[in-house]
């Protein structure tokens, strides 16, 4: 299977993890000698948050809070690369034609940011749709969707299924901006719906889930 995983920072980087990426790497590379096409973008968390407010602070502008974000998420690619050995990318793809040709080289491929203006959510779902992914798999620190922040309601209820529309219902912002912090990005909604690709999303800090996800058994949420 040909499948894209965006691994959320709230997962690895908030705090920093060591023993969850190491599992990830682990479960990555038993994915890639099975057989499957991998492609992962981590965001930066917490960490790119703060940065973005450093920067706010020293008065600079929305595109380089971006760009402070974006570094802050290929460090965390990098120890992910470093981690994998052999069977990862020579580098941190710096572009979608980057991407594609680490996949070509029959590697797995993991990237945080790209451009300003672009959240990893968006540059996951380019990548979805660049390389025909038969299944795109959003891991955060959430059970999955839910009708509200269950971390503000006790009564939120979770959804199994809902559909792209739905789904631009339940979130609070319609647009980017630096530091934006919710289960998908609305740009990314835009995109991944145009095409046929499944969407999952599930609790990340069970890297197990991601196995779950792939056999096609019932897990977290599934964006139709």
């Amino acid at each position: 299977m040909r499948f894209v995983l965006r691994i959320g920072g709230s997962v690895i980087a908030s705090p920093i993890d060591s023993v969850l990426i190491s599992r990830y790497a682990d479960l990555l590379k038993r994915l890639k000698t099975q057989g499957h096409d991998v492609v992962v973008i981590i965001g930066g968390g917490a960490l790119a948050r703060e940065f973005i407010g450093v920067a706010k602070d020293l008065g600079l502008d929305e595109r380089s809070q971006d760009e402070v974000a974006i570094s802050i998420s290929r460090i965390f690619a990098q120890l992910f690369l470093q981690r994998l050995g052999e069977l990862g990318c020579e580098a941190i793809p710096l572009t979608i034609e980057d991407t594609v040709k680490c996949l070509h080289e029959g590697k797995i491929t993991v990237m945080g940011g790209l451009k300003p203006g672009m959240t990893t959510d968006t540059v996951a779902a380019l990548v979805v749709e660049q390389i025909n992914a038969e299944l795109f798999i959003k891991a955060t620190d959430q059970e999955g969707i839910y009708d509200k922040d269950p971390r503000k309601h006790v009564d939120a209820v979770k959804f199994e299924h809902i559909s792209f529309d739905d789904l631009l219902h339940v979130f609070d912002e319609d647009k980017h901006k630096a530091g934006i912090h919710q289960i998908l990005d609305p740009e990314a909604v835009k995109i991944l719906r145009k095409g046929i690709v499944k969407v999952v999303i599930v609790n990340g800090f069970e890297p197990e889930n991601i196995l779950l996800a792939i056999k096609g058994e019932k897990i977290g949420t599934t964006i139709l």
